[in-house]
């Protein structure tokens, strides 16, 4: 099973992406975590190059395009041999974050995130999605109190109107995909959200 995270800033994915991997290998199951960008050391090499420094260095495209590069690893050496070997992939974002932040809040044209997504991901996509909705202004407030709020803080400058249209297209998206995608409250508090990603994914 291929299992994603996705959402704005401070939304507490990491968090639940822990939680959830603790509370199935604890049912037997065989859970690999990771996270987009990233996941390998050539991804993760990429991510440094998004999350960080101007907020202006790199146009919407060349982000999607960076953003496929460490994706392509990623599945490569990461997703589909853990996949292949029957486990389950947890992944921290995953081609719904592109989707978002470049082409939603970014701008950049949706046929050139299509195609990068039908050819790189391929038949790979996520079995469930899990899409943390929260007022941008309280994720904001909360990515900025986050341990390393100034060395990944990129997309966090990028400012509010940004993080609203993002939280806008995140919605898009699970409303166009509601088989794949579920809604998860992320005002609520640790536990109350937990509760929620457990009822889509413990069954």
């Amino acid at each position: 099973m291929f299992i994603t995270f996705e959402g704005g800033e401070g939304a507490g994915k990491s968090t639940q992406v822990k939680r959830a991997a603790e509370r199935l290998r604890a049912m037997g199951r065989d859970v690999v975590e990771t996270r987009e960008p990233g996941g390998t050391a050539e991804a993760e090499a990429v991510r440094a190059l998004l999350v960080s420094g101007d907020t202006a260095r790199w146009t919407p495209e060349a982000e999607a395009l960076l953003n496929y590069a460490a994706r392509d690893s990623h599945l490569k050496a990461v997703i589909r041999p853990v996949l292949k070997r029957g486990a389950v992939v947890i992944c921290d974002r995953f081609m719904d974050s592109t989707r978002a932040y470049q082409g939603y809040a970014g701008g950049c044209n949706m046929g050139l995130i299509d195609a990068l997504e039908q050819g790189i991901v391929g038949a790979t996509r996520p079995d469930v999605t899990l899409i943390f909705d929260l007022d941008p202004e309280v994720g904001l407030a909360r990515a900025k109190a986050r341990a390393d709020a100034k060395a990944e803080d990129r997309y966090e400058r990028k400012g509010l109107a940004f993080h609203r249209l993002l939280r806008d297209g995140f919605l898009d998206i699970a409303g166009k995909e509601p088989a794949r995608c579920h809604v998860i409250d992320a005002s609520q508090d640790v536990d109350g959200v937990a509760a929620q990603v457990w009822r889509v994914i413990g069954g």
